[in-house]
C-alpha cells in the first residue's frame, strides 16, 4: 500500500479515501463506499454542472454524515472513499458495467463516454484500488490484536425510484451470514422504525463480499432513505439510533469467530 493512501498515477489534489479514528482497538470498521461527490480537477466534472453531481447519481447523499457520527458514538474505526460514485463506483467490480457508468439514471456522463481500457485502468489505480487497499490494512491491523473483526457498511437510498415511492426509512442488506442482520431488523423495528429486509436491495454488495464475506466476517449493510439523513440534524440522529441498536449486537459472542455459509 502507498504510504500516502495514493494511487502510482495519482495525479490530482483529491485523496482516494479518509480514515477516522484509525489507532482504536475496537473490532469493528465502518465502512462507506459512496462518501464523496467530489471529482478530481483533470475530470473537468465529468461533463456535469455541480448541482447535477451533487444529486444521489453523485454520492450516498448523507452517508458520510451518519458514519462520522457512528464512528464517534462507537469509537471504531471508519474508511470513507474520497471521490464520486461517477468516477469510479468503489461497490462494484470493475468489470461491472455501471463501474464507470456513461449513464446514471437518465443523466449522461460525457466524461465516462468512450473511456479507453487505459483510462479505466488509471482510474482504478488512482481511486478504486488504494481504497479498498486502506480497508484491507485496517482490518488485519484491527485483527492482530483483537480477532476476527466485524464490517459494518453505511449507504443511503432514494425516497422515490422510477416513480415509485419507497417506504422503509432504513433496509438492512445481507445474503447468507445469519450472525448480525435478522437480529439487527428485529431491534430496528422493535425501535418503531420501519426496517427493509433486503431492501430496497438485496446482497451484500462488492465490498463486503470482498472484505467479509470471503473472510467469513460478520457485517450488515444499511441503507437509509437519503430525505432522513440529507439534513445534518438527521444525520445525527440516525447516528444515534444506529448505535443504539448497534451496542448490544455487537456484543454477541458469535461474532468473535470466522465463519463461512
Amino acid at each position: 500500500m502507498h504510504n500516502d493512501g495514493r494511487g502510482e498515477h495519482f495525479k490530482s489534489e483529491l485523496s482516494p479515501y479518509s480514515i477516522l479514528r484509525p489507532r482504536t482497538e475496537c473490532s469493528v470498521l465502518l465502512v462507506c463506499d459512496h462518501a464523496s461527490k467530489q471529482v478530481p480537477a483533470t475530470l473537468s466534472g465529468l461533463g456535469l454542472s455541480p448541482a447535477q453531481i451533487g444529486r444521489h447519481i453523485g454520492w450516498d447523499i448523507g452517508a458520510a454524515e451518519v458514519t462520522r457520527h457512528l464512528s464517534r458514538r462507537l469509537g471504531v474505526t471508519a474508511v470513507l472513499s474520497g471521490v464520486s460514485r461517477l468516477v469510479i463506483d468503489c461497490n462494484r467490480s470493475l468489470d461491472d458495467p455501471t463501474s464507470i457508468p456513461d449513464r446514471s439514471d437518465g443523466v449522461m456522463v460525457p466524461g465516462n463516454r468512450r473511456l479507453t481500457p487505459k483510462g479505466r485502468n488509471r482510474r482504478a489505480a488512482d481511486w478504486f484500488h488504494p481504497y479498498h487497499e486502506a480497508i484491507a490494512t485496517q482490518l488485519e491491523r484491527l485483527e492482530r490484536n483483537r480477532g476476527v473483526a466485524t464490517v459494518v457498511s453505511i449507504h443511503s437510498f432514494t425516497p422515490i425510484m422510477d416513480g415509485r415511492r419507497r417506504p422503509w426509512s432504513i433496509g438492512v442488506l445481507w445474503d447468507r451470514d445469519p450472525r448480525l442482520a435478522p437480529a439487527t431488523i428485529a431491534a430496528l423495528r422493535q425501535k418503531g422504525h420501519a426496517a427493509g429486509d433486503n431492501e430496497p436491495y438485496s446482497g451484500s454488495g462488492f465490498t463486503i463480499d470482498t472484505h467479509a464475506v470471503a473472510y467469513g466476517r460478520p457485517h450488515v449493510t444499511f441503507e437509509i432513505r437519503q430525505d432522513l439523513i440529507a439534513e445534518p440534524s438527521g444525520a445525527a440522529a440516525w447516528g444515534r439510533h444506529l448505535a443504539e441498536i448497534l451496542v448490544p449486537q455487537l456484543e454477541r459472542p458469535e461474532l468473535r469467530k470466522r465463519k463461512f455459509y
